[in-house]
């Protein structure tokens, strides 16, 4: 039943929200478990019976990458990237008739990619309330280590939500873990025309992997970022970073050893603080 309504609600999505929607979530997230919760805006974009899920900074960032990129402008004040730094690097791909979720995420310099193979299985109890002008209805589920409330809604003809949640027969308005270390609330939505790309590549590999390949390299680079970029390349120093962004040459910048020491000391320090990830999983 929950399928065929997921059908009906493409359908009707495709029609009333025109081609492509966005939905704006604010997003809370304690990543570091010694630390307050840092706060963010996300992006659904809705098209057909498609969704992505990214983060706000992270596309603002990227723009302005790209931009340095084909000026050839690499004396910019890198300061200023400091305002893009994001805890969402991730992205999440639906395909809503297929049911399928495909999670992308950068570990190093590669591009990780897997499809989730774990399933939703909601409890839809039958409380109601209202959350800013919609009328919601609330669901649980338990996903990746964690008791998760949502609070959904039929007055959007949009059956999906954040990060990797969906099925249920309504727009996810708000989904929270039962600590409160996450939780993602509905902002607003608006019609936009073309999408972003998002699989712009900075250099390095696309990787397709199984989910567990995935967590095991993703526990190796925490553990160890620096030994985990080395070993990546045959036990190697990382190599120059290229300005057309993939490997086959044009210019190049040299990273001084001091710049690479800092950045080294600076990855080290940001995986030890990483010590609270929205997925819980014990990797064996």
């Amino acid at each position: 039943m929950i399928k065929n309504l997921a059908f009906i609600l493409t359908l009707v999505s495709g029609v009333i929200c025109g081609q492509n929607t966005r939905i704006v979530y604010q997003v809370s997230m304690k990543t570091d478990s010694a630390t307050a919760p840092t706060v963010e805006n996300a992006y659904l974009d809705v098209s057909g019976d498609k969704s992505f899920f990214y983060g706000e900074k992270r596309i603002q960032r990227d723009s302005l990458m790209q931009r340095n990129f084909q000026t050839r402008n690499f004396n910019f004040d890198r300061s200023q990237m400091e305002q893009y730094r994001t805890q969402i690097n991730y992205q999440v791909e639906k395909d809503l008739s297929a049911q399928k979720i495909t999670f992308k995420n950068r570990i190093a310099r590669d591009l990780y990619s897997y499809d989730e193979d774990r399933s939703f299985n909601w409890k839809i109890l039958p409380e109601t309330t209202k959350i800013g002008e919609y009328k919601v209805q609330k669901a649980e589920t338990d996903f990746a280590g964690r008791k998760w409330t949502a609070w959904f809604t039929q007055d959007i003809p949009v059956m999906d939500g954040p990060y990797k949640f969906s099925g249920l027969p309504g727009l996810i308005v708000k989904v929270e873990d039962a600590k409160g270390d996450y939780s993602f609330d509905l902002k607003e939505t608006k019609k936009i025309g073309e999408l972003p790309n998002l699989n712009q590549q900075r250099g390095g590999s696309t990787v397709a992997v199984k989910r567990k390949d995935y967590e095991k390299q993703m526990e190796k680079f925490r553990k160890d970022p620096v030994s985990f970029m080395n070993a990546g390349n045959g036990g190697a120093p990382a190599p120059p970073v290229s300005a057309s962004g993939g490997g086959g040459g044009g210019f190049r910048m040299q990273m001084d050893p001091q710049r690479m020491k800092e950045m080294e000391a600076r990855m080290k320090e940001e995986q030890k603080k990483n010590n609270n990830p929205i997925e819980r999983v014990e990797v064996k």
